[in-house]
């Protein structure tokens, strides 16, 4: 048997596969793609697949279905990402620059790609990495009572209502003051270091505004923190309502790992991209025993490509439809952040 002619074969069975859910027999192959070979020699092409652990029969019918090995080799030997249609690249255009904040830009993400793909959306909050404040704001709420809003260049925005315990209600002109103060000296401070700026700009303050001025970089310093936290968004678990087919054994397993957003993050922070710019677990290649029968797709994103977005479905999955769309996402999420 010819290589490319079982490579041919193997491509037909995933494709004809992940679109019907029903075994694939030599005849359908035959009929619906040009092979140019007669019925007898696909079936002993499917043979030798089904030899090398490529293709499996799931019980007594003459129909095969890819193995995880089957859809491995699949998945390596595609030759180009399937680019996503015109109005495809608009509606991602503009849904996400439609975004107010980060935490909009990331629902709308896990939304949009979980409706391109009928797959569960995941993304990772971008990490801390190099973020560093790009804008700080104190608002007078009532005397004495302050909102801190602390804007990063990851696009986060975080905001916490204070009190100030002073004696004499707090001037506006003064806490204008001391916002030009602590945006001076911290403006362009990376987040990870802004704890040793902050103490440096409150020992600068004049005595009188360095009770409050504590107060205030104590805020900063809290909100900067919330940035640290390694999270997770997810739409289109209802999907996975649609594919209990593809999990004979429980669809249990596959939801426990979506909510533990540890397995998630450690799965994402562990995958690597290939010539496509994308990283593709399949089955039993997830370290996490409840991803068996799941296949993971998933890519950098952002000035750094530490976070990752990606989407999580069956192992029979449309891999070229569901790269290309994690791919065009993330490129656009990573515009949209460092615009």
């Amino acid at each position: 048997m010819s290589e490319p002619r079982r490579l041919e074969v193997l491509r037909a069975i995933v494709e004809d596969y992940v679109h019907s859910r029903e075994p694939v027999g030599s005849k359908a192959l035959v009929e619906r793609h040009q092979l140019g070979v007669s019925s007898a020699t696909i079936r002993n092409d499917m043979a030798v697949l089904e030899e090398e652990g490529l293709i499996t029969a799931p019980h007594t019918s003459s129909g095969r279905i890819p193995t995880d090995k089957g859809y491995r080799l699949f998945v390596d030997q595609i030759s180009e990402v399937k680019p996503l249609s015109a109005p495809e690249k608009r509606a991602i255009q503009t849904l996400l620059e439609g975004a107010e904040d980060l935490d909009d830009v990331m629902d709308r993400t896990v939304r949009l790609l979980s409706h391109l793909t009928n797959q569960v959306a995941v993304v990772q909050y971008p990490h801390l990495g190099n973020a560093a404040v790009r804008h700080l704001e104190f608002v007078l709420l009532a005397p004495n009572q302050v909102l801190v809003v602390l804007i990063a260049t990851n696009g986060t925005v975080q905001q916490r209502v204070v009190p100030l315990p002073l004696p004499e209600p707090v001037p506006e002109n003064s806490l204008a003051e001391l916002r030009q103060h602590f945006l001076g000296s911290v403006a362009g401070t990376k987040l990870t270091f802004l704890p040793q700026e902050l103490a440096l700009a409150v020992a600068a303050l004049p005595f009188q505004q360095r009770r409050a001025g504590t107060v205030l970089a104590r805020t900063l310093e809290q909100l900067a923190g919330i940035n640290r936290e390694d999270r997770i968004v997810m739409a289109g678990t209802a999907n996975l309502a649609r594919s209990t087919v593809d999990f004979p054994l429980s669809i249990g397993p596959v939801l426990e790992a979506l909510e533990e957003q540890v397995v998630m993050l450690r799965l994402l922070s562990e995958m690597k991209h290939d010539a496509f710019g994308v990283s593709v677990r399949i089955g039993r290649e997830n370290p996490h025993g409840g991803l068996a029968e799941a296949s993971v797709i998933a890519t950098g994103y952002g000035p750094d490509s530490l976070a990752k977005v990606g989407v999580l479905g069956p192992t029979r999955m449309d891999y070229p439809t569901s790269m290309s769309a994690v791919r065009a996402v993330a490129r656009y999420l990573s515009r949209i952040l460092t615009d």
